[in-house]
């Protein structure tokens, strides 16, 4: 290991503001983590890495100096020690900037509906805590449109943009594990105030700038930006990030100044500035800083902005709206569908960030000091997400489901089923293995009594099996949303033709001469008698929200819901609250540890719930997956059982991609028992978890991890007393927001 030089051997520069007073009570030096009051200023040295992969190793040592002029924080320098002992400032003289834009956040029509199906009142008390889920919401869109949330049209006024403000007189420095923060009191952001904090952490090159700020306004839904302001362009050579089509591009300063940030629309959401000596990277949190749309297009998550006399600015955004994905269709009917859809989506649907008073929202930017030049810095910032790429993992396959890409319809359209959609390669690019689709919403005959259907769903099937391939199976799904109330996913091990409707005098199940074996469903006992027959698996689609609300609570005594066919419920970043450490916290983790109290063996299934997409979205981050315990991917002429039976036995772990769970058990007798998982990341690792019920409450025993660094892989024990506790599961989140979660598995 290469220590730390005493830092008062490397003073390049004397604050040119107040001095700072800092409390250091918290503070614990280690051999690789300082941090020293230093003229005036706080100056943090610490060891990080170099190169990705197995050739990464933790070396060479990096500088961050804060200081404060006229109450505002200013980063003094970001710098890496070079080769030949000189210290190399990637960053001088900056000020940490954020912006953001607030709107009232509403209910939707899509939550009021079911709940009126269900003869439930939408109390004040209510529609307080449900706006809090919502999904069809556009807080910062004016006027809207009227049929999406009710008080409608919104107000210009009901809307306000805010630029950062600091009264900072000291700071607080603080050790935790393997890192170290320096926070500023005194920061405002429109409704918002709070602190500045900047994280580092040993053997990594990552530094961490956020607001953790609250409001206490109460219907706040916003977005921010972040950033550094002040930098000079005669520090830098230019500014470098990959387009959406994975080309270089370079902005080498000079040209006009901006009234206001230029979003780019950069592959991977990195943008970097780029030095003769190293690299400054600039990008977001993975995928907590993504909120759940119905499209994945790249809104430009990074910015620079032109100021006058050679100064600039860089950091990460989130757009204020949504824009209309392109629409496809070769018929004229099927053009001006999409195109009604399109625009549907961009007008009604930008849920943005939850804020509910008195939360402390954390919103945050990474940059990265790269020693090397830009290429390589690249490369060794998208090691932390694994190039954006699901990484295989021996024992499994990755698999997504819920997709309403239209596949049949777009084909049938084109008039060839050999048309290969543009989403089979964004899929396959990310490293997914398994693809469960989605047809039939918004797309087809889904509720013709049968000819038109049975029709219908052949040409999906085919168009299904022509796109599979010996890596990529693609398993023909539905949400069909009949017979047991709420939305559903449905899935069956092979292809099953069947009609949700059955008029008078038509049979249950019948003989087709073109089709065989097929099923008219008329009540919901038939519908859980099909799926049993055919080994069929169902999961509450958006459970607790959209057409979904209420449910499954409302049906947890069905039949259908008790059945080991119901498999449990759909996982994903709905509503995104940066308030919270892990993803979907409340609503799903809160609906896991229910389901798992009231019946037998209850899962979560990651899901996308999105539409078209195309090889140049940014899908990875708005995406999460399921690693289903599989030697063999089945064909899709084979039976596909070896993937519903996995997952009918929790045999799958959910994750965001950065954080994986090889294995886990749980081994010992008796009482005294252990859960033993191996656990893989990218990110620093945040705190692994044991959450257990006993059929009426739930517990969680959190073990904190952060004296562990980036690009790790150990094997956690954890023990507990088994006395009581009906299930138990594992959990892992990383300081980015990322995770890892294991299915419940039930002791008695």
């Amino acid at each position: 290991m290469k220590y730390l030089v005493s830092p008062l051997m490397f003073v390049c520069m004397i604050a040119s503001g107040e001095p700072l007073e800092c409390d250091f009570t918290d503070y614990r030096p280690s051999e690789g983590l300082r941090a020293e009051a230093l003229d005036g200023d706080v100056a943090f040295e610490w060891v990080g890495s170099t190169g990705v992969g197995p050739n990464r190793t933790q070396a060479g040592q990096l500088r961050a100096t804060f200081g404060l002029d006229s109450g505002q924080p200013v980063i003094r320098q970001l710098a890496v020690l070079s080769r030949a002992g000189h210290w190399a400032p990637l960053v001088r003289d900056a000020r940490p900037e954020f912006h953001v834009a607030e709107g009232r956040r509403r209910i939707s029509y899509q939550q009021l509906r079911p709940m009126e199906a269900l003869g439930r009142d939408a109390t004040p008390e209510v529609v307080a805590k449900e706006k809090w889920k919502v999904f069809w919401d556009a807080p910062l869109n004016v006027p809207g449109l009227e049929d999406v949330n009710p008080g409608m049209p919104r107000k210009p006024g009901e809307v306000t943009r805010s630029d950062v403000a600091y009264a900072v007189k000291s700071c607080r420095v603080r050790s935790e594990g393997a890192r170290l923060e320096i926070s500023f009191d005194g920061l405002r952001l429109g409704s918002f105030s709070g602190r500045l904090r900047f994280t580092v952490y040993e053997g990594s090159n990552l530094v961490r700038q956020e607001a953790v700020a609250a409001t206490s306004e109460p219907s706040v839904a916003y977005v921010y930006r972040a950033g550094l302001s002040g930098l000079k362009s005669q520090d830098y050579r230019s500014m470098r990030w990959r387009d959406i089509a994975r080309d270089w591009q370079r902005y080498q300063f000079g040209g006009g100044v901006n009234d206001g940030p230029v979003p780019l629309r950069a592959r991977n959401r990195i943008l970097l500035l780029e030095q003769e000596r190293g690299a400054l990277a600039v990008f977001p949190p993975s995928h907590k800083f993504f909120f759940a749309r119905e499209i994945e297009m790249n809104l430009g998550y990074v910015w620079y902005r032109q100021g006058p006399e050679g100064v600039f600015g860089v950091g990460v955004r989130q757009g204020e709206r949504e824009e209309m994905f392109r629409p496809w269709g070769a018929s004229q009917e099927i053009w001006e569908k999409r195109v009604r859809q399109s625009r549907r989506f961009a007008e009604g649907n930008f849920a943005l960030y939850n804020a509910p008073a008195g939360t402390l929202q954390r919103m945050a930017v990474y940059y990265y000091l790269g020693p090397r030049d830009t290429e390589s810095t690249l490369d060794e910032v998208l090691a932390y997400t694994n190039g954006d790429k699901y990484k295989p993992l021996a024992g499994h396959q990755v698999a997504v489901s819920h997709f309403h890409t239209h596949f049949a319809e777009q084909l049938v359209d084109l008039g060839s089923l050999d048309a290969r959609p543009p989403w089979v390669s964004a899929f396959k690019g990310l490293g997914i293995n398994i693809a469960m689709m989605s047809d039939f919403h918004g797309d087809g005959h889904p509720d013709d009594e049968g000819e038109i259907r049975f029709r219908e769903l052949g040409e999906y099937f085919e168009a299904c099996r022509r796109h599979s391939d010996k890596d990529f199976l693609l398993m023909p799904g539905e949400e069909p949303n009949v017979h047991f109330g709420g939305h559903y996913t449905l899935v069956f091990p092979r292809p099953v033709y069947w009609s949700k409707v059955r008029v008078p005098d038509a049979e249950f199940q019948s003989s087709h001469p073109m089709y065989g074996k097929v099923y008219r469903v008329g009540s919901a006992g038939e519908m859980l008698s099909m799926v049993e027959m055919e080994q069929g698996l169902l999961w509450q689609a958006h459970p607790r929200t959209k057409g979904s609300t209420f449910y499954p609570d409302v049906v947890r005594e069905e039949p259908h819901f008790i059945s080991d066919r119901y498999l449990g419920g759909a996982f994903q970043t709905l509503p995104a609250d940066l308030s919270e450490p892990r993803i979907c916290q409340e609503r799903c983790f809160g609906l896991l540890d229910d389901m798992n109290n009231w019946a037998g063996p209850k899962y979560m299934i990651a899901e996308g719930d999105t539409y078209t997409k195309y090889p140049e979205d940014e899908i990875y981050p708005q995406l999460i997956v399921n690693y289903v315990k599989l030697d063999r991917l089945p064909a899709f002429d084979e039976d596909w059982s070896p993937v519903t039976e996995a997952m009918r036995r929790g045999d799958f772990f959910v994750s965001t991609g950065e954080v994986l769970i090889p294995s886990h058990s749980i081994e010992g007798f008796e009482e005294r028992k252990t859960m033993v998982a191996e656990v893989e990341w990218t990110f620093p690792l945040e705190f692994v978890e044991l959450v257990w019920g006993d059929g009426k409450t739930t517990g969680t025993q959190v073990l904190p991890t952060t004296d562990r660094g980036s690009f790790g892989r150990t094997t956690f024990r954890m023990e507990f007393d088994s006395s009581g506790k009906k299930w138990v599961r594992f959990a892992a989140w990383d300081s980015a927001g990322n995770g890892a979660f294991t299915q419940p598995v039930h002791l008695r």
